[in-house]
């Protein structure tokens, strides 16, 4: 019986040397991967070897990012411990929640108090410098705040709507605050979120439209006025891509196309490419699917509508603006749009250069709160 319990931990100690033996050469000959598809991200590369790095402890933090990012098959291993999680009744992973119904609701984590403030600084100094620019800011609930009833039980959720609050009662008071939470809440019923993916759907970006018309005295277009097609039903977005759970339903992409359309020109001005259409579509066979509209982000989009009398507008934003820009085209001349997570250049100077007339900053709050990027308005 101990011959046999030797025998047994001998081999059982031999198959998992081999294991490691063969996974090493595997992760030694296997190229470096630069993204991954399942994630939709980058992954870390080989972080460079310098005496100072290794002094301040800053090589040997970036080199496990390095591998774990590049470790053979990564992907696999990810699906096979989120399925195990699941199997075994958790409802977490990677700061995402699965909840009822299939809905996927990333975690609001509460910002840091000196960052907030540093934030609302730079939007009070970029409002001194353009004393003439009309402003209104859009910072959209996510999914954590609208669908709290879909959340696991027991899942510890920032306090998004008090954060958006307080941003509210901070700014200058002339600048105008879009509070799209009661629209947007009144239609939760609706699919004004992916279930898969943090972005709001077309139609959640519609109902916003309608609120900023009312801030900005616009005449809205009514749902009439498009032609609403679905142009994919196989749509996995970010959150299904961080989280690793599987066996959800994909969602629909939707395109509120006008029954009437208009010339426009669309202009990617560093990359001095233009187009005729504000849909990629050619995305729409690829894995970030969401980038069907305006072809993704860059650091600054010109466009060029059919209203050469209307004004100009400003839009600093993140992705959310990306399907809500569409329908901002029958109401301006010309709008310029910024990405400040790429874009370098003085945004002050570059709104008193172009006499532009209305600014909208429209954000996600976990974007908002989250990225640094907002404090260079003020650079």
């Amino acid at each position: 019986m101990d011959s046999n319990l030797k025998t047994t931990r001998k081999m059982l100690a031999l198959t998992l040397l081999l294991f490691i033996g063969w996974v090493s050469i595997l992760n030694f000959a296997a190229p470096d991967r630069t993204f991954s598809e399942s994630e939709n991200r980058m992954l870390e590369r080989q972080p460079p070897l310098s005496l100072k790095a290794l002094v301040s402890g800053t090589f040997t933090s970036d080199f496990e990012k390095y591998l774990s990012d590049q470790f053979v098959y990564r992907d696999v291993w990810i699906g096979v411990k989120t399925e195990t999680d699941r199997i075994m009744g958790k409802k977490e992973s990677n700061g995402v929640y699965l909840g009822k119904d299939g809905v996927l609701i990333q975690n609001f984590v509460p910002p840091a108090e000196e960052d907030l403030q540093e934030k609302l600084d730079a939007i009070h100094a970029f409002d001194q410098a353009t004393p003439g620019l009309h402003k209104y800011v859009m910072l959209v609930p996510t999914a954590a705040s609208l669908y709290k009833d879909k959340l696991p039980k027991y899942a510890m959720v920032g306090d998004e709507e008090a954060y958006l609050s307080k941003v509210r009662r901070m700014l200058p008071s002339n600048i105008q605050f879009v509070d799209v939470f009661p629209a947007l809440y009144a239609g939760r019923e609706q699919p004004i979120f992916y279930k898969t993916d943090h972005h709001w759907t077309t139609r959640g970006a519609y109902v916003a439209y309608l609120e900023l018309c009312k801030q900005m005295g616009l005449t809205p277009q009514s749902k009439e006025n498009f032609d609403i097609r679905q142009v994919t039903g196989e749509f996995y977005g970010s959150l299904y891509s961080k989280s690793g759970f599987r066996h959800l339903q994909p969602d629909r992409i939707e395109l509120y196309l006008p029954k009437e359309p208009e010339s426009y020109t669309v202009t990617y001005v560093d990359e001095k490419e233009s187009a005729d259409t504000l849909y990629a579509m050619e995305q729409l066979q690829k894995k970030d699917k969401y980038a069907v509209f305006l072809n993704g982000n860059y650091a600054l989009i010109h466009i060029e509508t059919a209203h050469p009398d209307g004004k100009k507008l400003l839009v600093v934003k993140d992705s959310y603006a990306n399907s809500f820009i569409p329908f901002l085209l029958k109401h301006f001349s010309e709008i310029d749009v910024v990405d400040l997570r790429y874009y370098e250049g003085d945004l002050a100077a570059f709104v008193n250069e172009h006499e532009i007339d209305d600014m909208l900053l429209l954000y996600n709050a976990n974007t908002f709160f989250e990225d640094p990027s907002i404090k260079n308005l003020s650079e």
